[in-house]
């Protein structure tokens, strides 16, 4: 067929004036013009077929997978070889009289071809990435990285194999002429082959998830990790900022994963204040009475009154004076009144640790230390549960006869200096009349 399309043009071509050498030049342009044309046609063709018929039997189907195939355009990347086989096929018997051009043209081709192979091959990485996405078991595994580090590895392949084509030498011995090149190459690719590493150590050893919530101060980051890449951790902080962290920092620095918290069920609350030391005493039958009264330690009064009662009688132990043997004292009974207080909240996790306890005293006083769990990880609703035990327990202090440690303020020692004046005035004015007597 086209050797006789190029024979119809050379014969017109002639009658148009041509020398014959022109003529055949001419001619056989022409052929290859209309092998390009027939080319495009069916290209075009092609994916006018594609979309009547797989993109309409996709789009029946409940299938997830082929929807992913078509939202990556894998079926209209294909239909790009439609026309490169035709092409490759017949270039020849259109450029007859001048098989250099041919083999030129040929070249270009198998480049294109590559080229395609490599944007296929990208779409269909990138369709197995978003299908694996997409399974509930892999919603919070890291894989990003690899599928950006395949991605890579093979559009450098593609770039190598069109470098060879283009030069008209072997894949190796071009890989091997590259060695030289080495350390420029990994300079270059420095951060994609340390995040490659990274990603690899952090997925082995499941040190962060999508969906984490990561602290790392170095990098002022604290929030939600969105996406792994292969060079960079996106976090979303807690004030809807936006964080980047080279991946590899993470394996090479140090940084809190809030994970274990979020699956345990609780947020840990871990607060103390300061007792004065001052207002501690031993507690008499009418505290004790008062302190019966509470609801939350009316048994427990009684229980420990009893167990105290039996241990000082067999010990004959003369229980006249308050020093003697074993007594209970406010703080004591104001520990299990908030030990008590907590396992009876609502709010608080009951199956996680629940401590109140007594630090080492300092200069401000006797720490009292509440440390528990609350089950609203939230940290709104976290904070409010914080604040509303705190409230409590500041409130009932008085109740048990003790006193909050709190250092003196500006008010407090302008009412000090006050006293002390009028005090002062008051012993200057009586002077004279005591000397006088």
């Amino acid at each position: 067929m086209f050797q006789q399309a190029i024979e119809g043009f050379r014969e017109l071509s002639l009658k148009a004036g041509l020398s014959a050498y022109h003529a055949s030049i001419a001619s056989e342009a022409l052929a290859f013009l209309l092998l390009f044309i027939l080319a495009t046609i069916s290209f075009y063709l092609s994916r006018w077929i594609i979309h009547r018929t797989i993109v309409a039997f996709i789009t029946r189907t409940d299938n997830k997978f082929d929807d992913i195939l078509l939202k990556n355009k894998v079926f209209s990347r294909a239909s790009y070889f439609v026309p490169s086989f035709i092409l490759s096929r017949f270039v020849s018997y259109t450029l007859p009289s001048f098989p250099e051009w041919a083999l030129f043209i040929q070249k270009f081709i198998n480049v294109y071809v590559i080229f395609v192979w490599m944007i296929l091959l990208s779409a269909l990485i990138a369709t197995l990435y978003d299908f694996y996405s997409s399974l509930d078991s892999a919603k919070n595994k890291p894989v990003k990285g690899f599928k950006q580090v395949i991605t890579l590895i093979v559009y450098i392949v593609g770039s190598l194999m069109i470098i060879a084509t283009l030069l008209g030498q072997n894949i190796g011995n071009l890989v091997l002429g590259l060695g030289t090149l080495s350390a420029v190459l990994m300079l270059v690719f420095k951060d994609p082959i340390l995040g490659f590493v990274g990603g690899l150590q952090l997925s082995a050893n499941d040190m962060v998830r999508i969906g984490d919530w990561i602290s790392m101060p170095k990098f002022s980051a604290d929030g939600e990790v969105l996406e792994v890449t292969l060079t960079t951790v996106k976090v979303q902080n807690w004030d809807k900022t936006i964080t980047t962290i080279p991946t590899y920092a993470l394996v090479s620095d140090s940084f809190v994963n809030w994970r274990g918290m979020a699956e345990s069920g609780g947020r840990r609350i871990k607060r103390h204040i300061n007792i004065d030391m001052e207002s501690v005493r031993f507690c008499d039958e009418k505290m004790l009475s008062r302190f019966a009264r509470y609801q939350l330690i009316g048994n427990y009064i009684s229980e420990k009154e009893e167990n105290i009662h039996a241990y000082n009688e067999q010990n004959g132990i003369d229980t006249s004076e308050l020093i003697n043997g074993r007594r209970q004292t406010n703080l004591g009974v104001f520990r299990a009144y908030l030990k008590a207080y907590l396992l009876k909240h609502p709010l608080v996790h009951k199956d996680l640790t629940i401590l109140v306890r007594q630090l080492q005293p300092t200069e401000r006083g006797l720490p009292m230390e509440l440390y528990f769990f609350s089950n609203r990880q939230a940290w709104a609703e976290f904070e409010d549960l914080q604040s509303d035990v705190f409230d409590h327990v500041l409130a009932v202090i008085p109740f048990f006869d003790l006193k909050i440690f709190q250092e003196p303020s500006g008010k407090n020692i302008s009412d000090a200096a006050n006293a002390f004046r009028t005090i002062t005035s008051d012993h200057n004015r009586l002077k004279p009349q005591t000397e006088s007597h």
